[in-house]
Formats: structure tokens, sequence, C-alpha cells
């Protein structure tokens, strides 16, 4: 077994499509089917359900691929501890976010790392706070700009700022003429919130916000993401409590208000793994550190 052939099936089983992976791996479609196909019978099961229609992995290959996984992120980690043991520097980093970071300190991150270093290769990966920890202790990801964690183990986190969250209204509700807004403003309206497949570190703090100030029957509307959140207020549908930064989004349809007696305000930070050598090299975190807002 040779770990092109771990590439070759790692592709495939992120993609769920033989085209897809072919183009991601650089290959020919029927080169991969080969591929894959050896793979399959050295290993005497079978790692995918192929049709006409789709492709899935079979329960063997769920297994086999979080194994493939952490053998090719662990051959990457020695590579980069070897360069590191020989005073080569970085060569590439891989950063997970979570979506209010691309927004707000990913680019200063990201300038500052380009400056410093011009010749460094960096991949960006979007997800959850628990799909990019996952992935930082699987070697996969280096950097991840998360909500606040625990420092478990080999997993480090500091925290960069707290980001505040305001209460969106439509440009048209009377809300929106009124000077101050009071808890008591709330009771009457229809509250549209988050709600995610994952239970999101958002979804969980707002669940508990909205129980501890007596509004969680108010919630009439949920959905996934912020634009979806202020796309259902300006319709005029509801309110719903979104991060300060929509107050720059172009052509928008709603106001943001404080709410007398309500500071909601979520946690950002990074998180890197302390035996991973790429992290703590060339000035990584201490760059990450200088973007900590002081008194946020």
């Amino acid at each position: 077994m040779e770990l092109r052939q771990l590439s070759y099936f790692v592709a495939v089983a992120e993609e769920l499509h033989f085209g897809r992976a072919a183009a991601k791996v650089s290959i020919t479609q029927p080169g991969l089917s080969d591929a894959i196909l050896a793979l399959e019978k050295e290993l005497g099961v079978q790692l995918f359900l192929r049709s006409t229609r789709r492709v899935e992995l079979t329960r063997a290959g769920a297994a086999f691929y979080e194994r493939s996984v952490r053998i090719l992120s662990e051959v990457d980690l020695s590579r980069e501890i070897a360069r590191s043991v020989a005073g080569r520097s970085a060569r590439k980093i891989a950063i997970g976010t979570v979506y209010p970071a691309t927004i707000g300190v990913l680019p200063s991150f990201l300038s500052r790392i380009g400056r410093k270093y011009p010749d460094i290769r960096m991949h960006i990966e979007s997800g959850t706070t628990d799909d990019i920890i996952r992935h930082i202790e699987a070697g996969r990801i280096n950097l991840g700009f998360i909500r606040p964690v625990e420092n478990i183990g080999s997993l480090r986190f500091f925290s960069i700022a707290h980001e505040r969250y305001l209460l969106a209204v439509a440009k048209e509700s009377p809300l929106s003429c009124k000077s101050e807004i009071d808890l008591e403003d709330l009771r009457s309206e229809k509250i549209i919130s988050f709600s995610r497949q994952n239970l999101s570190y958002s979804e969980r703090y707002f669940a508990e916000k909205f129980e501890e100030h007596d509004l969680t029957d108010n919630v009439a509307y949920t959905c996934d993401d912020t634009f979806s959140l202020v796309s259902l207020v300006s319709a005029g549908l509801g309110i719903g409590f979104v991060p300060e930064w929509t107050q720059d989004l172009p052509n928008r349809g709603f106001e943001l208000k404080k709410v007398r007696g309500v500071d909601f305000k979520i946690g950002l930070g990074v998180a890197w793994n302390r035996e991973d050598p790429t992290a703590g090299r060339d000035d990584i975190i201490d760059i990450a550190r200088s973007l900590v807002r002081p008194g946020r």
C-alpha cells in the first residue's frame, strides 16, 4: 500500500464523486477508479458503494477514511518537524475559521502573515468550532479561529475578542423609530434565532440567553446563518440578534438597536496543537496574539 493510494482514497471519500476527486488529485478518472479498485482488492473489503447516481462510503470505508486522514496528517507533520529541526521555515499553513472570523480578524492575520512570510502557502477552511478542533487534533489544520474552548491535552486556545450582538429590526418596524428599546418591548415580537444541525456554540448561547430573559416562547423562525437571519428581519418577519459587523452590510433593510439591560457577547479566539511545529514556529502564534482587541 502506497501513500499515493491513500491520497486518492481520501479525495474520493471527501468528494464522493470520482470526477471531482480525479481533478483534485490531478489524475484521470479511469486511473483513479482503477487505483481505488486495486486498493479494495488489496484490503479485501469494499470501501465505496457505487451507483450511476451516487458514491457512498461503506462502514469499512468510513473507518478506513479516519485512519487514512491520520496517517497522511502524520506524514505531513513528520515532514514539517524534520524541516523545523533543520531550521527551515514552514512552507504552508492550513487555517480553519468559523464564519465571523472571516469578516473580522482573519483578513488582518492573513495580511500580516503574508507580509512577513511572502513565500508561505496558505489554505483557508471554513467550518464549525467542533470541526476545526477535530482537524487541529488530527493535524489537518495548523491554526483555528474558533469559539472559546478549554485547554485540554495538546489543544491550546487564547481569546482575541468578544463579538457584540445587537438587535436587528426592519426599517419599517415601529421599533426602528424608538431611541431606546427595553426588554419588555420584545415580549410582543417574533424572534428569529439560529438553529443548526451541529448545535453550534452560538445556538447554545442564545438558547440559554433567551431562556434567561424568558424569551424562548417568542422564537418563531430559525435559520442557519447570519445572512439568512438579517434577510428574514429585512422581510419584516421578526427581530433577531446579529453581530455588530452587519451594520456595514450594503443595502441593508434593517437597523441595529441596543436593548437596555441586554448585553450579548460571544467570544472568538485562536486554537492550535502545541505539538504542531508549524503553528508554534515562525512567530505565527505571536502574530495571532497581536490581533487581541484590548478591552473587548
